[in-house]
This record gives C-alpha cells, structure tokens and sequence, in this order.
C-alpha cells in the first residue's frame, strides 16, 4: 500500500512477525488485568471468613467453595486457588503458596499480598486486620483502574478507528483514482513521502497507545 513493490514488500517482510509478539503482550496484560480483578474479588472472600473466626488454612479452602459459586469452572481464580489448596493439602504453608501465585502472576498488587500475608504470619500479628486493610488497599486500586478503563473506553474505540480511516482512506482513492499515487510509487522524492507518512503513521499508533494505557 505505501509502497507497492515485490522487493520492499520482501524486504520489510520480517517485521510482520513483530505483530504476534504485540498482541501476545496485549493479551497477557488483559488476562492479568482479569486475573487482578477476580483476585480482588477472592481476597475479599477470605478477609471475611478470617473475620467470622476461620483460621487463615481453612478460608483459603472455604474461599474455593464461594468463589465456584460466584465464578465459572474455567475461571482463572479458580483454577490458581484449586492449585493453592493442592499446595495445602501437601503440607505447604499458605503464605508459600500464594507467593508461588505472585511469581506466576508477575502481578505487582498480587505480589504485594503475598509479602504482607508472609510478614503478617511471621510476626504473629493481627492477621483479620492486617489482611482486611491489604485487601482494601487492593480493591481501590482495582475500582479506580476499572474506572479509568470505563471512562477511556470510548477514546480506545476511536482510536482503533483512526488507526484503520489511514489506510481506508488510501485504498478508496487508489480504487477510485488509479494511478492517482503513481507519482509516490515511482520516484524517489514520492517513496521519501511515502517513508515519511509511513513513520508518522506507526509513530502515531504508538502514542495513541501509550497516552491511553494510564498506570495507578
């Protein structure tokens, strides 16, 4: 399209591979995304039953029951809370295991559980209170990322849409006006432009998508 060449289109042919490894990003970021949600919602569980006088061993198991009630079969925070009570059940302490979960995840507010549930059991404090304020602190972070998604959820739609109209709006007029490009095609100074117009428009891709992904 920007070219129209065999030999560019060869030459510039390995950077399509780069695309797979793009989206494979974007999809671990949005399972974590999920995986913190659902994680917020299981903590939450089991702040309440330390609360109700359950020792920290049998709330995780307790924790399991509730959530195959509130979740699907298949759901992440199922399966990494069955894997949990495994860990259990082989005589692995539970703040072991959910370091194990915070490994895994590469979840930073997961990870920050992990450690408090592990100087919490070591210093042999207030494990209800500390464990609920954790679990509070946790459950802000995750509301305000939900509602900074919720609100630029409506630029992130736009944005896909001007990253395709580009490329739209070259098709239609390559169809509609043939040899209209010709000019870009076949000269020096028209593949210079086309380089340029190239760059900006990967750059602009780019920017869109870092000015929207908003860290807390």
């Amino acid at each position: 399209m920007f070219y129209k060449s065999v030999i560019i289109f060869f030459v510039l042919l390995p950077f399509c591979f780069l695309y797979p490894k793009l989206k494979k990003k974007e999809l671990i970021v949005e399972k974590k995304r999920r995986l913190l949600i659902e994680f917020k919602e299981a903590v939450m569980i089991l702040s309440s039953l330390l609360n109700a006088g359950y020792s920290l061993e049998n709330s995780v198991k307790e924790a399991l029951v509730e959530l195959r009630l509130l979740y699907v079969k298949d759901n992440l925070i199922i399966k990494e809370f069955e894997y949990i009570c495994q860990l259990i059940y082989m005589n692995i302490s539970v703040e072991r295991a959910f370091d194990d979960l915070a490994y895994r995840s590469h979840c930073e507010d997961i990870r920050s559980f992990a450690k408090v549930l592990r100087i919490a059991k070591r210093s042999g404090g207030e494990l209800e209170s500390i464990i609920a304020h954790t679990v509070s602190v946790i459950g802000d972070k995750v509301r305000i990322k939900e509602e900074i998604i919720t609100m630029t959820a409506a630029k992130r739609f736009e944005q896909k849409v001007m990253n395709i109209l580009p490329l739209l709006i070259v098709l239609y007029i390559d169809f509609s006006s043939p040899g209209f490009f010709n000019i870009m095609y076949t000269t020096i100074i028209g593949r210079m432009c086309m380089s340029v117009g190239l760059t900006v428009y990967l750059l602009a891709i780019y920017i869109s998508k870092r000015l929207l992904n908003i860290e807390v």
